[in-house]
C-alpha cells in the first residue's frame, strides 16, 4: 500500500530524535503497552499526499498569496530559530528541540487546506449528509455499548452527555478510522511560519513540543490533521494542555491510545467550556416568514417562552420541555429551511470547533445515538450552493454597497448574515440572511 510523505517525514524526524527522546522512554518508562483497544489506523486508510498547488489560498489574504508562502517557505529555518528562546523559557531541552526541528522542512500542501474547510465550504445539509449518516450512527451505538462502564464513570465524575462525546468522536475521526497521520511538529511548526495564522499557530507548535517533552504521547502516534489535531476526538495541542486527563491512571495523559483518557479528556474539555449537565443542545424549531429576523442572532438569548411569543414551534406542535432556558435561534437555510433553538450546550460544542455547521452536526449525530429522529423539516436542496469564491464576491459586493461585513473572507459569519438582512429588505425579500444565488445575483447589477 502507498504511504503518504507524511509519514515519510514522520519516521525521519523519529530517527533523529531517538537519541533524545529513547533515552527519556528508558529513564521514566512512559511508554508500556497502551490502554484501551483503539489500535493504529491500518496501512492504506489515509489518502496519498499531494504537494502545493503553488496558487494563492481562497481568502485573500495576503499572507496566503502564492508569492507570500515561496517567501515564508524560504524563510522557514530562519522562522523556527527565532522560536527557539520561547521553546527554552517553557522547559524545552535544546536537545529535543534540535532532535525535532533539525530535519523539519514546511508541509506546503496545507496552505491548500487552510483556506478550504468544510465546515465554512459546503451548505449546511450537505455538511450533515456526510456526517450523521447510518453507518455512523450504528458505529457509535457499538461504541457506546462496548466502552459502557467508561462511559458511565465519566459521566459520574464530569456530567457531560456520552451521546454528545461519542459525536465529536465519530464526527472527528469517524471513530478513529480517519485521525489523520500528518506528523503534529511539522504541520504546526508550518502554520507557525506560513500562512495567515502563524500567531495562533506559533502556540500550538510549543504546546506540541511540551507534550513530547513531558512524554504524555509516544513521539511516533503524535500525528493528525493538517492543523495539528490529534488523537480520536482531535485535540490541538493547546487544548491538550487545558483539559487532558490521565483518567486510566497509567502516568500519562494519552488522548490518542487510551480510550478511558481521550472520552474524558473530552468531556472535560466540554464541562469546562460551559456544558449544563441535563441539559440538551437545542431544538429543531418552525420559522415563521413574518418573524423579524434580526432576532436570528447569536447575541439575542431569550427564553424559550418569549421565542414562542414571537411564533417560533416545534414541528408537530410538539412542547418545549423547559421554557424558562435561554437560546438564540439559528435559520441557517433562511426561511426556506428548519430552524434551530440553540441553548448552552450549543455554545459549548462551539468553543471545540466554532463552526456553526460542525456543532449542529454534533448535537444531531447525538440525537440520533440516542435513538430520536432526523430532523422533521426540509432543507432547500434545489438551492444553488454558493463556491468558496462566490461566497467572499458576495461579501466584497455587500462592502461596496456599503454592508459592514469584516474583513471578506468567504465565510459567512454573523455580520454577512445581517449585511445580506438589510440588503433583503432593501430589494423586498424575506429578510432571513440566507445567502442564495438570487441574493449574489442581485448584488451584482
Amino acid at each position: 500500500m502507498r504511504k503518504t510523505r507524511c509519514i515519510l517525514i514522520a519516521a525521519v524526524l523519529l530517527a533523529a530524535a531517538s537519541a533524545g527522546a529513547a533515552s527519556q522512554t528508558a529513564r521514566d518508562g512512559r511508554y508500556p503497552a497502551t490502554t484501551g483497544t483503539i489500535p493504529p489506523p491500518a496501512a492504506g486508510t489515509q489518502p496519498a499526499a499531494q504537494e502545493w498547488s503553488g496558487e494563492s489560498g481562497a481568502s485573500g489574504h495576503p499572507l496566503m498569496t502564492a508569492e507570500a508562502i515561496r517567501a515564508a517557505a524560504a524563510n522557514f529555518r530562519g522562522c523556527i530559530e527565532r522560536i527557539w528562546p520561547l521553546a527554552a523559557r517553557r522547559g524545552i531541552t535544546r536537545n529535543l528541540f534540535q532532535a525535532y526541528t533539525a530535519q523539519l522542512s514546511p508541509d506546503l500542501r496545507i496552505m491548500d487546506l487552510l483556506d478550504n474547510q468544510p465546515e465554512f465550504t459546503k451548505s449546511f445539509w450537505d455538511y450533515l449528509d456526510l456526517l450523521v449518516n447510518d453507518a455512523r450512527i450504528a458505529s457509535g451505538r457499538a461504541l457506546l455499548e462496548k466502552y459502557r462502564a467508561t462511559f458511565d464513570a465519566v459521566e459520574k465524575a464530569y456530567g457531560v452527555d456520552r451521546y454528545t462525546v461519542t459525536a465529536i468522536w465519530g464526527v472527528e475521526t469517524n471513530y478513529g478510522a480517519i485521525g489523520g497521520e500528518r506528523p503534529v511538529i511539522r504541520s504546526t511548526a508550518t502554520l507557525a511560519c506560513v500562512g495567515r495564522r502563524q500567531n495562533y499557530f506559533r502556540e500550538e507548535f510549543l504546546s506540541a513540543l511540551e507534550i513530547l517533552q513531558r512524554g504524555d504521547v509516544r513521539p511516533d502516534r503524535l500525528v493528525g490533521s493538517w492543523a495539528g489535531a490529534f488523537g480520536p476526538t482531535q485535540f490541538m495541542p493547546t487544548a491538550f494542555k487545558r483539559y487532558a486527563v490521565d483518567f486510566d491512571h497509567d502516568g500519562r495523559r494519552d488522548v490518542v491510545d487510551s480510550v478511558p483518557d481521550f472520552i474524558a479528556s473530552t468531556a472535560n474539555n466540554l464541562r469546562k467550556d460551559g456544558w449544563v449537565a441535563g441539559q440538551t443542545w437545542g431544538y429543531e424549531v418552525v420559522v415563521p416568514a413574518t418573524l423579524d429576523f434580526r432576532l436570528a442572532d447569536h447575541a439575542h438569548m431569550l427564553p424559550i417562552r418569549d421565542w414562542e411569543r414571537h411564533g417560533i414551534t416545534r414541528p408537530g406542535g410538539k412542547p418545549f420541555p423547559r421554557p424558562d432556558d435561554h437560546a438564540f435561534l439559528l435559520v441557517p437555510a433562511g426561511v426556506q429551511g428548519p430552524g434551530f433553538l440553540m441553548l448552552a450546550n450549543f455554545r459549548a460544542i462551539m468553543k471545540y470547533n466554532p463552526a456553526e455547521a460542525y456543532a449542529l452536526a454534533i448535537g444531531h449525530l447525538a440525537d440520533r445515538l440516542r435513538g430520536a429522529p432526523p430532523f422533521v423539516q426540509h432543507w432547500p436542496r434545489y438551492e444553488h450552493v454558493l463556491s468558496r469564491n462566490e461566497r467572499l464576491e458576495l461579501q466584497q459586493l455587500l462592502a461596496r454597497h456599503g454592508y459592514d461585513v469584516g474583513e471578506p473572507d468567504g465565510q459567512l459569519g454573523a455580520k454577512t448574515r445581517a449585511a445580506i438582512r438589510d440588503f433583503q429588505t432593501k430589494i423586498g425579500q424575506v429578510p432571513d440572511g440566507f445567502a442564495s444565488a438570487v441574493v449574489l445575483e442581485r448584488l451584482r447589477k
